[in-house]
């Protein structure tokens, strides 16, 4: 059976509507650096989704090919997940959203490094014929952070970002959104096949 990161290991991905601590580990993704409003029809965001997944399919479907990866198993592509910031804000402005600087990211098996990044990259480049040169190997640590599940509409979030704000005060940790640490929100949900009522968003803030 193929292993599933969301179901394996739900301190990561199925965390309570309750704020949290969770010191997250290290971990590499695909990613893509864009800009812009992710409502826009065909903007970078819809485009950054088109780089990630044919790529993190490549290597999970490499176990029908003639490509072995070293220490492969069968597994769930993880869900899509994405770094959030805005210049000069502490935190996300839901009004501008066209300010939004991005990270789009799919979280990568551990057996996967950089030379087999760089397999899958040209391996899609030849069966999509397409440019994938956007797509990056991108190792993260995130440490000590706070979340919570929030169920409902994406323009809803500010509400479940006020409570893990007040936890954060409460216990008696200070926001370290900075250049290198941001608004990181992990979707569960597909948003082509759920009601918007109904939509799962583990939201994460990075604390010190």
């Amino acid at each position: 059976m193929a292993y599933s990161f969301k179901k394996e290991q739900k301190d990561l991905y199925n965390p309570g509507k309750r704020p949290m601590v969770i010191d997250v580990p290290a971990m590499n993704y695909l990613a893509v650096r864009e800009h812009g409003d992710p409502n826009e029809t065909n903007g970078e965001y819809q485009q950054s989704l088109q780089l990630l997944y044919p790529v993190a399919y490549t290597i999970k479907m490499s176990k029908k090919g003639d490509h072995h990866i070293p220490g492969y198993f069968d597994f769930v592509v993880p869900p899509l997940e994405g770094y959030w910031w805005q210049e000069g804000v502490k935190g996300v402005d839901y009004q501008h959203k066209e300010r939004f600087n991005f990270i789009s990211m799919i979280r990568l098996p551990d057996f996967v490094d950089r030379a087999t990044f760089d397999w899958a990259i040209q391996t899609a480049q030849a069966k999509k014929d397409g440019d994938f040169s956007k797509v990056e190997f991108l190792p993260q640590h995130e440490g000590l952070c706070v979340q919570a599940l929030h169920i409902g509409s994406y323009d809803d979030e500010p509400e479940t970002v006020a409570k893990l704000h007040d936890f954060i005060a409460k216990k008696g940790l200070q926001l370290d959104i900075n250049d290198h640490r941001h608004h990181h929100e992990l979707y569960l949900s597909d948003p082509r096949r759920t009601q918007e009522a109904n939509l799962k968003t583990v939201l994460r803030l990075p604390v010190k």
